[in-house]
Order: C-alpha cells, then structure tokens, then sequence
C-alpha cells in the first residue's frame, strides 16, 4: 500500500481503465518520462508513486494506479490496491478515452465523492479521437463536471490542465497550518518536557517534538526543552513563568504536579489530536472509556510502523492503564500504519488514534470515518491516557477555552 508517510505535499491520483494513458498523462505532467508507458494493458501493476514540481504549480506526488478494469485473481488484488490509494489523494484525476463510459467510471465518481476527494474527468489520447458533444453531455449530465480534452502526444491544453488542478486541490492539501498560532503570542516561552527513555530514537527527538519546535520558532517564541526531572529545579532556579507547557503523554503525572496550575498544560499527542484529527468526536468519544465493560473489545490504531520496544505506549502502557483504571477485562487490538482493520470496526467498543505526526489529516480522518459512521466512540492516545490519569479537563482546556476546539 502507498503511504503517504513524511510527504506532506499533495497527492494527485491517477485512475481509470487499463491502456487509457494514465502513465503517459504523468510522464506529461512531469516533462519525464517516470512511469513506463506500454501499448499492453496493465504495464502500471500496483500504485506507484512519483515526487516532481509540476511547472507553473508546485511539488506534488502524482500515484499512478492500475487500472481499475483489471480482471482475473491477481488483477483483482491490483484494483484493490487501487482503490485503497484513496485513503491518501487530495486530488483525484479520472482518465477516460475513446467516448467511453461506464460502471468502472461511475464506480470511482462514487467513491471519490464518499471519500470527499475533487475530481477532474480528462479525456486523454484526444490526438486520436477527440470527445464527441454528446458524450461532454453525458459526462456533464452523470458527474456534473465537464469534460477535459487532453493528449499526452501533442499536449492540448497542458497549461490549462495545470490551472485547472491548481483551482482544484484542496487549499488544505498544500497550505502549511500552524500547531500552536491561537495559543502563543511573539516572545513567549514555551517548556517542553520531552523524556528520553528506551522508547526514544537513539540521537534524536520524535517527530511531533520536532514538529513543535518548529511551529514555537515560527510563531517568534521561545521553545525550552526539558527531560521530565529537570522541570522542577529549572523552574524553582530561574522563576521562569512559561505561556504553555507540552508534555509527552507519557509523564503526564509527572508534569502534571511539576507544572504550577495557572500555567496551561497539554501533551505533543493532544496537539496533533487537535491539529489533525476529529477534535470534537475525540472530545466526546474520550469519557465513553468509563463505560468500557467485561469483553469489551478496543482498537488502536498507529499512524506509523516502528520498532516495538517491551513497554510500548499503543501495545502496552495504554493498555494496562485502561484496564487498571476501568477494572474491566477488555481485549486489544493494534493496527499500524494504514493496514486493514483485523475485524469490522463495528465490533470495537472504542478506538484510540494516536497524534497522527506520520500520516496527514485527510489520511487521519478517513481512518476514523469508518467508526465514526458506525456510532463507535474515538479519541486519542494523549486525550485517553489523560483522562485514566484524572488531569483530563487540564489537558485539553488549552483548545477548549474561547471555542477553540474548533480551531480547525
């Protein structure tokens, strides 16, 4: 399956039927030849992606696809994969030929629009027979978009397609937001308690510590980082006042009695749970844990795939810590990075979606839809183990003071 891990650029989607020039529209659009372009059917065997500037728009990832027609056993798996591509695009581009038209293309217009992606329809190979009006109409009458002209021979309208993808993409997909813009103000300073135990990377910090770092240093604050046993002597020592104090999940007790009350107090994981997740289904799925029963069954899902050391915060700590806190005997399930479900999400009594620093927020969100659609409550790995460990409402108050909650 195609991740879209670190890439935070925009992801273009190619799809359509096999031989209809999906390739060769990327190889267009990247004035290259990256994908391997075949008179036979079915060159393009899995989804492939590619990482470019389009000319006149920007870097992207264009994901070439198989086509979604393929037959047989093996082929089937490849449309599978296909499909699953969509769990990553921003931008879908539909690619038809020859005025044809049918189940596969209005198969994936629905998709598209039950995974919320824009579209365009592009009728490729126009060199050889250009769209006829009827069939703009038919387009125009079954999707509601109009109909592309395109070649990827002599490149017919190359310069409108890019204006038109460039209206098109999600403003979201490549506009770069800010973690902590509504809560810090130009020259504060922000303490960061960052433990460094057999969990940490060997010489480095964690991504979402990074990622704070960053968006401290752009908003013109002052980021001061900290293992959890040095808070109490640094503040004691210099009476430093910080705006915010972010923590690490797991040292929330920790910081907790640390960190005076009248400072605001969240944790890297609620930051991102707020920054790329379902912020509201996370604040009302999270008390949902005290009604965890005897054979309840829970899911927690990681963005990522790592090295799973013997105390794992998802495959471990968090949890003992439910288990302990509700005294109920509840099974487990985790799932990383973007693999299927081992069971329907219907039979999960909760879902706990950590931050989310690998995986964008369209990614995010289209792994809970499934739960959320199905009543299952969900929150967040900082916003659970905050409330098992009583400093809940702490926690999140930082986003829901003066409504912002819905920040994003």
């Amino acid at each position: 399956m195609v991740s879209k891990g670190r890439e935070s650029k925009p992801h273009i989607g190619i799809y359509g039927r096999r031989n209809n020039g999906k390739s060769s529209l990327i190889n267009s659009l990247a004035g290259q030849d990256i994908a391997i372009v075949s008179d036979h059917a079915g060159t393009t065997t899995d989804p492939v992606k590619k990482s470019f500037e389009i000319t006149g728009f920007g870097p992207v990832i264009l994901v070439d696809t198989a086509g979604i027609d393929d037959s047989g056993e093996l082929g089937q798996k490849r449309v599978e994969r296909t499909v699953r591509t969509l769990d990553i695009i921003d931008l879908a581009l539909l690619i038809v030929t020859e005025n044809t038209w049918g189940e596969y293309e209005d198969d994936l217009v629905e998709r598209f629009r039950n995974h919320d992606i824009p579209f365009i329809i592009i009728h490729n190979k126009s060199d050889l027979k250009e769209p006829a009006e009827d069939f703009r109409k038919k387009i125009k009458s079954i999707t509601g978009s109009d109909l592309f002209e395109f070649s990827a021979v002599d490149r017919r309208n190359y310069e409108d397609l890019i204006n038109l993808i460039g209206k098109t993409i999600p403003e979201h997909s490549y506009r770069t937001p800010t973690l902590l813009g509504d809560l810090i103000s130009y020259g504060d300073i922000v303490i960061l308690i960052t433990p460094i135990d057999v969990e940490a990377p060997a010489g480095r910090l964690i991504l979402p510590q990074v990622q704070t770092i960053r968006d401290i240093l752009d908003n013109d604050a002052v980021a001061i980082v900290l293992k959890e046993r040095e808070v109490d002597e640094f503040l004691k020592r210099t009476g430093i006042m910080p705006a915010l104090a972010i923590t690490d999940s797991q040292v929330f007790k920790k910081a907790d009695a640390s960190i005076p009350t009248e400072i605001p107090l969240t944790s890297f994981s609620i930051l991102l749970a707020r920054f790329k997740g379902d912020f509201e289904q996370y604040l009302k799925g999270t008390p949902r844990i005290s009604g965890l029963r005897d054979g309840d069954r829970v899911l927690l899902l990681e963005s990522c795939t790592h090295h799973v050391a013997c105390d794992d915060i998802g495959r471990t700590k968090i949890p003992r810590w439910i288990s302990n806190f509700t005294g109920k005997k509840i099974d487990y399930d985790v799932v990383a990075g973007l693999d299927l479900l081992p069971r329907p999400v219907i039979d999960y009594s909760l879902v706990i979606q950590c931050g989310g620093c690998m995986i964008t927020r369209k990614q995010l969100h289209n792994r809970l839809q499934a739960a959320i659609r199905a009543g299952v409550p969900v929150t967040n790995y900082g916003m659970a183990i905050a409330y098992v460990q009583g400093i809940y409402e702490r926690a999140i108050a930082p986003f829901t003071r003066a409504g912002k909650a819905s920040y994003l």
